[in-house]
């Protein structure tokens, strides 16, 4: 119904698209999101789970049989110590089912109130990865985000302080934001990455250390303390050290 109510509030018959397919979109997005909330395991999580299950039917397949914690590891290209630390994170994802903890008379148990615990935890690593993406972009283009977006300075100020227009301000930030978004999907969700026109190019390398550069910045558990990040200050702003 989410869905379907944006989807209604959306839609444009300008634009040539049939207002079933625009619905469907907007329908699917949310049954998406509404799944992925209800999810105990953060979306990074999952994502190394799946590679990591594919990998090991692959393996069961050309060997004949379950492969061992040193076969999947070298077949993944980890140390045998990351591939335990996924696999326990996999299994703190576990949740029990609810029903046999009604069943037990544990109702207690369950969260009530506030935001659940995993929606907390999950709304941390998203934020931490998005301080992570700003931080590792370059120079100019992490200057032109932090002054837009956290410092919420006006276009021209910006382009007066770095010297161009205000439009070369609107192409630096669309940049930044492209990059920052795949930068995200790449560490949270690899599978809605695009595909490279030219795998192997110096443009594709760029991205791949960009996004090295964001999963470097911190570990895991940092993200999901919640500590308050933020990337350097935009152009012409002092450093907050309240921050």
């Amino acid at each position: 119904m989410l869905g379907l109510a944006q989807a209604a509030r959306s839609f444009d018959p300008d634009r040539g698209i049939a207002f079933e397919r625009h619905a469907s979109n907007r329908i699917r997005g949310a049954l998406l999101d509404e799944l992925r909330e209800a999810d105990w395991a953060s979306r990074s999580v999952r994502s190394r789970a799946r590679r990591m299950q594919r990998t090991a039917d692959e393996l069961a397949v050309q060997l004949g049989h379950e492969p061992t914690s040193a076969q999947l590891a070298a077949k993944l290209g980890v140390d045998a110590g990351a591939l335990q630390r996924l696999e326990d994170d996999v299994h703190r994802a576990t949740v029990l089912n609810y029903d046999s903890i009604v069943e037990r008379g544990s109702e207690e148990l369950l969260p009530t109130g506030d935001a659940p615990p995993e929606s907390i935890l999950l709304d941390r690593e998203r934020r931490a990865y998005l301080v992570d993406a700003v931080a590792a972009l370059p120079e100019r283009l992490r200057r032109v985000v932090a002054a837009y977006f956290f410092d919420e300075r006006p276009m021209h100020r910006i382009a007066g302080d770095l010297g161009v227009t205000e439009s070369r301000v609107s192409q630096l930030r669309g940049e930044a934001l492209g990059l920052i978004r795949d930068g995200l999907n790449a560490n949270l969700d690899p599978e809605r990455l695009p595909p490279e026109p030219r795998p192997g190019g110096r443009l594709a390398r760029r991205k791949a250390a960009y996004y090295a550069a964001i999963e470097a910045s911190s570990d895991y558990r940092t993200r999901l303390a919640g500590a308050r990040r933020r990337p350097e200050p935009g152009p012409g702003r002092p450093a907050d050290s309240s921050q």
